[in-house]
């Protein structure tokens, strides 16, 4: 950004801060007045951090309030004030933006921004600023508690996140490539500045202090990011035999790169022939086939014959990027030497005076939920970079047991397990989660490995430590499932693969650790935990108690009479507080008299007589009228007369509240499901708990791993291919390993050059190749494994016949028995036996006629689709509770339309035949029947019809029964608003009784018959074509989707559109738009492809014969696509599914053959689609029409598609 493009009054505030004059600065006057209206300018940017990029690239910081912080540090209010607009320039990008933008212009500002921090941070590699900060905060340490104000308390906080955002600005990426492993970069100069200013001596001051301990997790942040590139491995090997150590590493790097290169020399000698031939020459390779039936013709050298593949000169095809793999951290850039001693030293220290009180400050903020959202990443990085560094330099336990114990693994398994599951929630925020993880997976490592090593002390109460340790972890389920979970649920697109890395080291240590434990334990119990459901009874009403009876009555009366008299005569006192009416309740006043008396009854049952008077006397005064409490001048006899009327009164009681329940769940006794965690203990076998990771998950992470071998370290490759030579020859489960890919990944290690720096691999690949071939000579299938990722299951059947597990060797009870062909023929002949009883559930008859007990359902199905009796398991939909569809009779049917046909003209048609229907059915069925009776073509001429009263009723409507509709009277449009709402009321009852409904054999023939002498041929021929395609797709996929009718012309809209077509597709069974969101019939997924073809049968034009005369596949047009070609978007789905579904695509009438216009559109559709599939043109119209056709002036478009791409445009918005 340019400096002439500031905004000027911040131009004007700058100016006002003062000048550099060599090396002295001279502050303005108003330099104090001038970083205020700069921090006030700082929090009133816009998104776009327009003041932030303004001052960064006027370079502010470094040129006025650096100089003014080291050359005025005396000053107190403006040094605070420097210091405070210097913590709002320097705060991280993303803590700016709140994120990385995504879109063009937000990450340009970004990246502005990121730009400037990275010069603020080299303009504070200076000894000189840090000297200042260290001298301030010195000085402010060293104050009392009592003497420390509340504004030094806030400028210690401010250094200090001065400091931390200093260090968290990430290095730039072109410095360090430019620069080499050892030089100094940005970020070692300023930590060499902070370690001259003795900054760093108050930082272990600040985390062992008792006095400090509210800067506990501003400290461990600050060190977490001093440490940001180090590695624990090299800062510890750094003191030992000085440069020996990292000399013998470069050494033996470049001596592996050598012999690599001498060996690919070596390699291209022995292929290159020794005398050059003036002509390269063509050679035939036979057995290779090209594109067509010859053979490849190879117009190179035959030394490059075997990197010869079909893929030469092909471009590669582009990775989608929510398939690419996640990327890798920067890699570690090695410190300058100064540094790193600086920094090793300070571990030391750290560990020796610091470590324990910090880590249990922190976890203590931590529990406390006193720290701020993912503080505990610090945590976790700390307990795993100063245990690895403790224990490779010197292991000295004492000084990490703060985070060695069980507290520390269940703290760690507890944020691992947590981080997992909001990685598998949290989807767009998986990647960020992964880097949690693994933070929590390395922690975890670090532990494992610091109790590894406290096996080997030579301090025998170490030694015991550990073994309680092991015990308590091995014992607990969740540590032995973690790994297994991890496994199963790894994905390379949200975790990196340096996770992979130290989840199969992690696991590797994990597996020897437990194995080595059960080992020296004759017997290993461990805790087990099993999930068991069991399904509880919903509780039941509790029923009302009997009503006493008239014996019963006269005897508690006898025992109240003494009682009732001496409350007459005033010997017993009456309680005040019995008020029988309640002015402020909404219950009406006569239910409030009915209670009145319900409260008496229940005082003098429960032998309160006191009461039971009180309220009988102030129910009197409240309702006088009627003398239902008795008269104003009653006296005692008739009071005892009055209560004893009451008590034996049989008064209606209100039944009990019943507990609301959705209409569907009618069930009774329906019944929950409960889940209760069982514990309890069992024998460990090691052997056992291994096979769990003998699963294709496992073994594809691990080929995974090893695909990169070559980048690979030593230890890496060696605790991969350890975790497979278990699988394969502890388990003896060498046909686990049979992969296509791990074979490739074997063929590319043999043929390295560098091969014999990676033994073990070659050991295992020539170990797992033996015994492949070896079962490939006995087992010919073997070659065909390759190519499936195999489970314990499979690889038995691989080794002991594929019949085994049928047969019941090594299966579980769970296995399904195989169907004979004698099961196989009764399952046929009661298939054809049932499929034509119409109403009953096939499945369920077969059940019961199945001579073979013991088969499910879902059996039972498998094996029909497996039979090919029928095309997906959706033709046998379960039959819900309360949905079951009854026969009509032939008496029924003509009650029903005797009944309509009395009552045609009413106002309420449905509800007065629903009131005088012999048969009691529910509204679905009995519209459903007058519709398929033909009796009326549409539901709204079944709805009530509500008139306003202050309109009469039209001239029409007294004898038809129907609104009248005039041009100018809204009364008929409120109507129909009315009946709308009304069917929205029905939508649902309706919808399912038409998903479920069957159309019945020859459903609709007479209608079509009709329709097609009145000249709707065409959409008659498309509805036919429609649904014999739907019918060959789902035969095809074996799939069943609900398929919209999608018309593409004119004349198919304008037929939509007809009653009786409409009445047509009712019969024939399929479905009209369910709601808003839909805006086209569509063909049900329950119907079955038969029954597709036989309503397409039923609806053919027949000729005078009585034969069809539709062909039984139609040709195509060249506007219509293929079956199988895919659908532009929108044509091909519907809000029921999600998946592409077929579109019966319509096929124009050949009595109306379309003009010359038309077939350019669709030529021109053609192209934009990729192409037609039809090979067959459609016939050419006659010449002198298509003359005349050509004079007219036509729309570009047709008016039928305007129409469908405008209702299309409205399915979108409304989605």
């Amino acid at each position: 950004m340019d400096w002439y493009m500031m905004n000027c009054e911040l131009l004007a505030t700058c100016s006002a801060l003062g000048y550099l004059e060599g090396d002295v600065y001279h502050r303005e006057p108003d330099c104090l007045e001038s970083v205020k209206d700069l921090i006030r300018y700082l929090r009133h940017e816009d998104e776009s951090r327009d003041v932030r990029q303004q001052l960064g690239a006027a370079q502010i910081l470094q040129n006025d309030l650096l100089p003014i912080l080291v050359q005025y540090p005396q000053e107190k209010v403006l040094f605070d004030a420097v210091v405070r607009l210097m913590v709002n320039l320097t705060q991280p990008a993303l803590l700016c933006f709140g994120k990385v933008p995504a879109d063009a212009t937000s990450r340009h500002h970004f990246l502005q921004v990121l730009s400037y921090l990275q010069a603020y941070k080299e303009a504070f590699a200076s000894e000189k600023v840090f000297v200042v900060l260290s001298e301030k905060l010195y000085n402010l340490l060293q104050l009392d508690w009592e003497q420390r104000q509340e504004e030094d308390t806030l400028l210690i906080e401010r250094i200090l996140l001065l400091v931390r955002n200093v260090l968290h600005v990430p290095p730039d990426p072109t410095e360090e490539q430019q620069g080499v492993d050892g030089d100094a970069s940005v970020h070692d100069r300023v930590l060499w500045a902070l370690h001259i200013s003795g900054m760093d001596d108050l930082l272990k001051f600040l985390a062992s202090a008792q006095v400090e301990q509210q800067w506990a997790l501003h400290v461990l942040e600050i060190i977490s990011l001093m440490f940001r590139d180090q590695s624990p491995e090299e800062l510890a090997a750094l003191g030992q035999g000085t440069a020996g150590a990292e000399h013998r590493e470069d050494t033996q790097e470049l001596e592996t790169l050598r012999q690599r290169e001498l060996a690919e020399k070596r390699t291209r000698a022995r292929q290159r022939p020794s005398r050059h031939s003036r002509f390269g020459g063509s050679y035939v390779l036979q057995g290779i086939k090209s594109i067509g039936d010859r053979d490849v013709v190879f117009h190179k050298g035959l030394h490059n014959l075997k990197s010869y593949t079909h893929d030469l000169g092909k471009e590669p095809r582009r990775l989608p990027r929510r398939r690419q793999a996640a990327p890798e951290a920067e890699p570690s850039r090695r410190s300058a030497r100064n540094v790193r001693l600086f920094l090793r030293h300070f571990c030391q220290d750290f560990l020796e005076n610091c470590y324990n009180r910090l880590m249990l400050l922190v976890k203590d903020q931590l529990v406390r939920e006193k720290a701020q959202q993912h503080d505990e990443t610090y945590y976790l990085w700390a307990t795993a970079f100063f245990m690895a560094f403790n224990r490779l330099h010197g292991f000295r336990p004492e000084l990490v047991s703060e985070t060695v114990g069980v507290r520390a693994f269940h703290f760690i398994e507890q944020n691992l397990t947590t981080y997992y599951e909001m990685a598998l929630m949290d989807k767009k925020e998986a990647t960020t989660w992964a880097r949690r993880m693994h933070l929590a997976l390395k922690a975890y490592q670090e532990l494992l490995r610091t109790v590894q090593e406290m096996d080997r002390s030579p301090e025998q109460a170490v030694r015991d430590s550990s073994q309680v340790i092991k015990s308590n972890i091995f014992y607990l389920m969740e540590y032995r499932e973690l790994f297994l979970t991890l496994f199963r649920k790894f994905d390379e697109t949200k975790q990196p693969r340096s996770f992979l890395r130290d989840l199969v080291e992690t696991a590797h240590l994990f597996l020897r650790m437990l194995e080595r434990f059960c080992r020296s334990r004759a017997n290993l119990v461990v805790q087990s935990k099993r999930v068991r459901r069991k399904k509880k009874k919903k509780p039941q009403v509790p029923e009302a108690p009997a009503p006493p009876s008239a014996a019963e009555l006269e005897q508690l009366w006898e025992g109240l009479a003494p009682q009732v008299q001496a409350c007459l005569e005033g010997e017993a006192p009456l309680p005040e507080d019995m008020v029988p009416f309640d002015a402020a309740s909404e219950t009406p006043v006569e239910e409030q008299r009915a209670e009145a008396l319900l409260r008496i009854q229940e005082c003098l049952r429960d032998s309160r007589v006191p009461q039971a008077l009180r309220l009988l006397r102030s129910a009197r005064e409240v309702w006088p009228e009627g003398d239902v409490f008795g008269s104003a001048d009653v006296g005692p006899p008739e009071e005892t007369q009055l209560l004893r009327e009451i008590l034996v009164a049989p008064l209606p009681r209100r039944a009990p509240a019943e507990p609301e329940e959705p209409e569907e769940e009618e069930e009774e006794d329906e019944e929950e499901e409960e889940q209760t965690l069982q514990v309890s203990e069992k024998e460990f076998n090691f052997l056992d708990y291994l096979k769990r990771f003998a699963c294709a998950p496992v073994v594809r992470a691990l080929v995974l791993l090893l695909r990169g071998y070559a980048r690979n370290s030593a230890r890496t490759n060696h605790c991969a291919a350890r975790l497979l030579h278990r699988l394969a020859r502890d388990l003896h489960m060498e046909p686990l390993l049979f992969q296509l890919s791990l074979f490739a990944l074997f063929h590319r290690l043999l043929s390295d050059p560098a091969a014999a720096a990676h033994q073990e691999l070659v050991t295992l690949a020539k170990f797992i190749l033996g015994k492949f071939f070896a079962l490939a000579a006995t087992n010919k299938k073997a070659f065909v494994e390759l190519l499936f990722w195999k489970s314990p299951a499979i690889v038995c059947e691989m080794t002991k016949g594929y019949s085994s597990l049928q047969e019941g060797e090594g299966t579980t009870r769970s296995r399904v028995p195989p169907w004979t062909p004698q099961e196989e023929q009764e399952l046929r002949e009661l298939y054809w036996k049932y499929k034509e009883v119409e109403g009953g559930d096939i499945i369920a008859a077969i059940l019961a006629h199945l001579p073979t007990p013991g088969r499910t359902r879902r059996q039972v199905v498998k094996q029909l689709v497996r039979m090919g009796l029928a095309s997906s398991a959706k033709d046998f939909p379960r039959e819900r509770k309360g949905t079951r569809i009854v026969l009509w009779t032939q008496e029924q049917e003509e009650e029903l339309t005797r009944l309509f046909e009395e009552f045609q003209g009413s106002d309420d048609v449905l509800g007065n035949i629903m009131k005088h229907l012999t048969a009691r059915r529910s509204r679905a069925r009995v519209v459903e029947k007058l519709l398929g009776l033909g009796l009326v073509a549409e539901r709204k001429e079944l709805y009530k019809k509500r008139r306003r009263k202050s309109h009469g009723p039209g001239p029409g409507q007294a004898a038809t029964g129907v609104p009248a509709m005039p041009a100018q009277d809204s009364s008929g449009e409120d109507e129909d608003s009315e009946e709308e709402e009304e069917e929205d009321e029905d939508e649902a009852e309706e919808g399912r009784m038409e998903e479920h409904w069957v159309p019945q054999e020859g459903a609709g023939q007479d209608l079509a018959q009709r329709l097609h002498r009145e000249g709707l041929a065409g959409p008659l021929r498309w509805l036919e074509n429609c649904l014999r395609r739907a019918a060959g797709d789902r035969e095809e996929d074996g799939v069943s989707h609900p398929a919209p009718l999608v018309p593409l012309t004119e004349e198919n809209e304008d037929a939509m559109e007809d009653r009786r077509f409409r009445t047509l597709l009712r019969q024939l069974g399929l479905r009209p738009p369910a709601s808003e969101q839909e805006s086209f019939w569509r063909i049900p997924a329950a119907l079955t492809p038969q029954q597709l073809r036989r309503a397409a049968a039923s609806i053919a034009h027949r000729g005078p014969s009585g034969s069809p005369q539709d062909l039984s596949e139609p040709p195509r047009w060249p506007q219509d696509p293929a079956p199988a070609e895919p659908l532009p978007a929108g044509l091909g789905s519907d809000s029921e599914s999600e998946e592409p579904v077929p579109v019966p695509v319509p096929v124009p009438s050949p009595v109306q053959p379309r003009t010359k216009r038309r077939r350019e559109l669709a030529s021109e559709d053609e192209d934009e689609d990729g192409g037609s599939s039809g090979t067959e043109l459609a016939p050419p119209a006659p010449r002198e029409e298509e003359e005349e056709e050509e004079e007219e002036e036509e729309d570009p478009q047709p008016r039928g598609r305007r129409k469908r791409i405008r209702c299309l445009e409205e399915e979108e918005e409304e989605d």
